[in-house]
């Protein structure tokens, strides 16, 4: 009986040791992922980049000067900031003829005028001296407007009076201007993305000026986590995001009056405008975060659904399955409560879900 219990306590040994000396060969062949950051400034913000390797990156200084060449590119093309961008060209130009422009800047303007077509016109990018009006953009103007000029400016705007054909742009009144702000950056981030998949990376994290979209998993293998902001007035101020998404792929864009707006004359004016009547728009909707598979689809879709009413963003989204989107909205005394649409799972939400 002593023989058997030694050969057995010598097997046990062995067999821990073999357990053991697997255990260490598979830690010494596993590494650990790496985070491979980029980061710069675009689009009069900043953007940030997140690759997932297992391997320390090659050349990440080439892949930087890609990232920023398009970016350059991009901005060239659709920033009304830039006074010989392709845009500001269009602007200035006082002629209904065809005019030549871009891939990417027909491409834009395309994807725009469609999205206008779905949102009942909430969606405009011809609102460039709208915009101007009320003290947005690189020429604001000064004072409130009067009736008369917003009817001046409204005569002149609106998605039919742009069209896209053979490559170029044409415009039905030569004094319509475009402002591609509210899809511009969403095109950026999507530009970069496509980028660096055909690059061969799979888990990607690519964020300009909060418009995100994402691949794969994080470091930890995880789905990629995406704060919904908390607006910054109300009630608890303390608390940087009012809920998380989850996502292992697809784009999340942001929309908010309270992140760009001007004092004039005393007069807080939120930079969300309503195509439709001129006037900012006045509603209990804080904030619109949107989750589509492109991110110029999601941007552009959250500054519709900050234009219109709650109600109303609830039927056109159900009507589009292209896109879900999640509402902040406020109340008179300070409270807020979170609806979302079908198909997106809010996690750690620090307010009341409606629905």
């Amino acid at each position: 009986m002593t023989v058997l219990a030694n050969y057995c306590l010598i097997s046990i040994f062995r067999n821990a040791q073999l357990l053991l000396g697997i255990l260490f060969l598979w830690s010494g062949c596993s590494h650990p992922n790496l985070v491979n950051t980029f980061s710069g400034s675009t689009m009069g913000t900043a953007y940030s980049l997140k690759i997932i390797s297992q391997n320390p990156l090659q050349y990440p200084s080439k892949i930087q000067n890609s990232i920023d060449s398009i970016l350059t590119i991009v901005n060239m093309q659709l920033s009304t900031w830039i006074p010989d961008s392709e845009i500001s060209q269009f602007n200035f130009n006082q002629s209904v003829d065809p005019f030549p422009v871009s891939e990417t800047f027909a491409n834009v303007v395309r994807t725009s005028l469609e999205i206008s077509q779905k949102t009942y016109h909430y969606f405009d990018v011809t609102v460039f001296d709208l915009m101007s009006l009320w003290g947005f953009g690189p020429n604001p103007k000064s004072g409130l407007p009067s009736h008369e000029e917003i009817q001046k400016v409204l005569n002149y705007t609106g998605y039919k009076i742009i069209s896209v054909e053979n490559g170029s742009l044409i415009k039905n009144n030569p004094s319509t201007k475009l402002d591609l702000n509210a899809i511009a950056k969403g095109y950026a981030v999507d530009d970069v993305f496509h980028f660096l998949r055909s690059k061969g990376y799979s888990d990607l994290f690519v964020e300009i000026g909060g418009e995100v979209r994402c691949l794969g998993r994080n470091q930890k293998n995880k789905y990629w986590s995406v704060g919904v902001e908390n607006p910054p007035v109300g009630k608890k101020l303390d608390r940087t995001f009012a809920a998380i998404i989850y996502s292992d792929g697809g784009s999340i864009a942001t929309s908010g009056n309270y992140r760009n707006f001007v004092d004039m004359e005393g007069d807080i004016i939120g930079h969300t405008i309503n195509p439709k009547t001129g006037y900012p728009v006045q509603t209990n909707i804080l904030s619109i975060t949107v989750q589509s598979k492109s991110c110029m689809i999601a941007d552009a879709w959250a500054t519709a659904l900050m234009a219109m009413k709650y109600e109303l963003g609830v039927k056109i989204v159900s009507e589009n399955p292209e896109i879900k989107a999640i509402w902040i909205l406020g109340a008179k005394d300070g409270t807020r409560r979170i609806a979302s649409s079908h198909g997106i799972q809010i996690e750690d939400s620090i307010y009341e879900i409606i629905r």
